[in-house]
């Protein structure tokens, strides 16, 4: 590469050479009279080198796509993934068509109807019909390109299913904490800002029951093949984005405002091994919004596994609240009973009048918001 780039520049020094040239003889020129003779070489010079530049650049463009291939992703993981790909390929293809085409004919031409001794360009003022044509079709084009592109999204973007099962992941410069709802009733606790701190890093809120099965991670993220999952995203301090390039996931994870993104893997990690070659193959979660120093460390392991296996590693996770038993001050009286079963034995006792996760502000007692 270090060659080529090379001998690209010393063509591009030659051509600068060239160009400068026959500027300053352009200069010269116009002290007088040109020669016929000298017009049609020049001319000739000139279409020629058009054409050669036109054959070279192709033959550039087509090899560095070949040799870029190697390094493209392999086939997605998931079917909006592969839809994705298609239109994205479709609209390739229809845009470098295009440009082929109107360079070849702007090269073509160029050689076709260079100066020649008594020939004189027809006067051709307008062509409504021409006009017409090469404005409707691009047009009906873009518009289905469009309206493709605009289906896809809304079908990517719409509600998730009823049977989806619901994960969250909470950027923080700079990691990822994956949180789950539990094997039970597949459903997340609420959460409040105002409640992280080093043993409750993503704000689960105690006050609601559905948070006490919540266990968290900061490695991986296993979900379960062939099942819709509904990854619910938010971020703690400053602008982050979720990427999952063999998935074709991506969504930011903006502060204070969270964003969602539904889809279903279809090719488990083992399968994925396969299908590339690789042993070491592992899907991954990226963050690809510069989002300090630590950017580049950013991510979490993506596992990809059968729902059995899944289910069972779930089922060997220990909830926040019994891995930290100091969160059970936290929990209500009135839901004190509820908790039990995850809480150790000698987990501290809730106050007397927690009934509550309110704060009092001046006297007055304020209720913290809570989302789900």
């Amino acid at each position: 590469m270090v060659y080529i780039i090379a001998l690209l520049s010393v063509v591009f020094l030659g051509l600068a050479a060239v160009v400068v040239s026959r500027m300053a003889a352009v200069v010269k020129n116009t002290n007088g009279p040109v020669e016929e003779g000298r017009i049609g070489m020049s001319n000739r010079i000139n279409g020629a080198l058009f054409m050669i530049f036109f054959v070279v650049a192709l033959i550039g463009a087509v090899w560095s796509f070949l040799y870029a291939k190697q390094f493209f992703l392999p086939e997605a993981a998931s079917p909006h993934g592969r839809r994705t790909d298609f239109l994205f390929w479709l609209s390739m293809g229809i845009i470098t068509v295009a440009f082929v085409v109107t360079n070849a004919l702007l090269f073509i031409f160029a050689w076709l109807y260079q100066h020649k001794e008594g020939r004189r360009a027809a006067y051709y003022p307008e062509n409504h019909k021409l006009e017409l044509i090469w404005t409707v079709i691009p047009a009906v084009v873009m518009a289905v390109m469009v309206f493709t592109g605009w289906r896809a999204w809304r079908d990517i973007m719409a509600e998730a299913p009823e049977n989806a099962q619901v994960f969250e992941i909470v950027g923080k410069q700079f990691n990822w904490i994956a949180r789950y709802p539990g094997v039970d009733n597949n459903k997340l606790g609420s959460f409040n800002y105002k409640l992280i701190d080093n043993n409750n890093d993503t704000g689960i809120d105690y006050t609601d029951e559905a948070s006490f099965d919540d266990f968290t991670s900061t490695s991986e993220l296993h979900i379960p093949v062939n099942k819709p999952i509904l990854l619910k995203i938010r971020a703690r301090d400053v602008l982050h984005s979720v990427f999952i390039p063999h998935l074709r996931v991506k969504m930011d994870a903006v502060p204070g405002m969270p964003t969602r993104f539904q889809f279903t893997a279809d090719k488990t990690t083992d399968e994925m091994r396969n299908i590339t070659g690789n042993p070491n193959f592992g899907y991954e979660i990226a963050c690809t919004e510069v989002c300090g120093q630590g950017h580049f460390s950013m991510r979490i392991r993506l596992i990809v596994e059968d729902e059995a296996s899944w289910l069972a590693w779930c089922r060997e996770q220990k909830p926040l609240l019994t891995s930290t038993p100091e969160l059970a001050s936290r929990i209500p009286a009135n839901l004190k009973a509820k908790a039990a079963k995850y809480l150790p034995a000698d987990a501290p006792a809730a106050p007397a009048d927690s009934t509550t996760a309110s704060t009092t502000q001046g006297g007055v007692s304020v209720a913290s918001a809570t989302l789900r």
